[in-house]
Formats: C-alpha cells, structure tokens, sequence
C-alpha cells in the first residue's frame, strides 16, 4: 500500500505526532475560489489553516474516533461500534448525554490508514498518564480521537447547583490510560498556560481551561464570599481548581463548542 501526493505534498507539512497520530496542516489551500483568494492568504498568514489528523494503524492498537469524524481510510482496517453488549451500551449512552459528548464512537482496528476531516482548530497530542499525572478531564467538544488502550468515564461537578448556575455542565469526560488522546483546540500548544498546582487553587472567570488533572478539585463557586462582594467585583461565578494538579488554560480564547467539528468547515 502506498499513498502518493498526501504527506509527500508540497502543500502539506507534518506539525507533531505522537503514538499512532499524526497532524497534518496544509500550508497552502489551493482549492479556494477566485473571490476568496486574498483571504486565505492572509488566513495562512497567520497560521489560520486546515489540519487533518492522520492514524497510522499497525494491526496492534486501534483507535477511537469522534463520531462523524472520519473522512477516508485505506488499508485493511475494521470499524466497529466499540459497544461490548447491552450494559455497555447503556453506559456510554449515559455518558454522552451528560458530558456533551457523541454517546457511541467507532473504533477501527487493523492495518492501514485512517485520515479525519479538516478542521481549522488546532490539533494537540496529549499522553493523559505523562503530561496530566494519570486522568485527564476535558472540557466538552474537544475530543477528537484516542488510542482504544485510553479509558472513558463521566466525571462529576462538585456542587452541581452552583455548576448549573454558571451555565457549566454538570460531568466532563475523563480520560486515562498510557495511551495518546487528540483533541481539537481553539489555540495551539504553544499558546496554553500550564498551571501546576502545589496545594492552592487557581479560579477563572469564564470556560478557558482546556484540560486539568483529575485528582484536583473542581468546582463552580462566588468569586466574592458574599453575594455583595460577587456583585462589587463583576465577576459572579468563576471556576475554582484546588488541590495537586496540573490545568491546561486557553489565556486568548474561550472554549465554546465547535459546530464545525468533522465537517470540514471553518
């Protein structure tokens, strides 16, 4: 099997990779009308440009994907529905109502392969065991895909009245494993904050963090100790991290879900 005028494009250029992934950003976007040339120019300028995330499949460990994610495979490669029976599937139906997430997403095994749609997020490369201390906790819409060695489970707001008040979800989704998950980002890697915590707490005022240690206690709360004090600073409600952890924050843009996702659309 060989692929020829995809990675070896003069257009296409490989940004990371780590595990079974790739990342590839098209330099150039050359498909684009004549009315639209100048401002995919300028978008390319300024690094505003289309990425697809590639898996290279080698028959050992499959990988998860973001339903609907999925553009074109190659390869003697298998898709399932990654459900193990009827418990199973009620337990990820449960999962996905509350974390915001697709309930059932396909796992493909094999050789070969597989390559996601465009998309004009950025695409970071995460090791939940290496770089967030054990279990990751995401914010919603940011899956992408993982290797199947990742496990999925909700997590749980504390103070879910207070969570509901400041229009948070209620659960997250949690992610652990010595596997590589991807995820789809505002920013790239280079623009996030990493915050390490050492027993105090971080608070932030509005949905920035991209992803933060489990063991770290997260919750909605008062950015004043009175309902005076809230209404004095103008903040209201702000997320609250405290404990031992490490959180992943989005300093220049909010996380808001991606109506695009998978589409191949800005």
């Amino acid at each position: 099997m060989h692929i020829y005028n995809f990675l070896d494009n003069d257009d296409v250029k490989v940004i990371s990779g780590k595990g079974p992934f790739k990342v590839a950003e098209w330099q150039r976007d050359l498909s684009v009308p004549y009315g639209g040339a100048i401002a995919a120019y300028f978008a390319a300028e300024m690094s505003v440009r289309r990425r697809q995330l590639v898996c290279e499949l080698d028959g050992r460990v499959g990988v998860t994907l973001q339903a609907g994610a999925m553009q074109w495979t190659v390869g003697s490669i298998q898709a399932t529905t990654g459900v193990k029976g009827v418990g199973d599937l009620f337990g990820k139906a449960i999962r996905g109502s509350v974390t915001g997430e697709s309930a059932i997403k396909p796992e493909y095994t094999g050789a070969g392969t597989i390559v996601c749609e465009p998309t004009y997020r950025h695409i970071l490369l995460m090791s939940p065991q290496a770089e967030m201390g054990g279990t990751m906790v995401i914010n919603d819409g940011l899956f992408l895909a993982c290797t199947s060695d990742i496990q999925h489970r909700a997590i749980m707001v504390k103070r879910p009245s207070a969570a509901v008040a400041g229009n948070e979800g209620l659960f997250n989704l949690g992610l652990s494993g010595a596997g590589t998950v991807a995820l789809e980002s505002p920013v790239p890697a280079s623009e996030l904050a990493v915050v390490d915590l050492e027993g105090d707490e971080l608070k932030v005022d509005g949905s920035f963090a991209i992803a933060w240690t489990e063991s770290l206690e997260f919750t909605v709360e008062r950015s004043g100790k009175s309902l005076i004090g809230s209404a004095v600073s103008g903040e209201g409600l702000v997320n609250v991290y405290r404990g031992r952890g490490r959180v992943l924050l989005s300093p220049v843009a909010s996380l808001t879900p991606n109506p695009n996702a998978g589409s191949g659309t800005v």
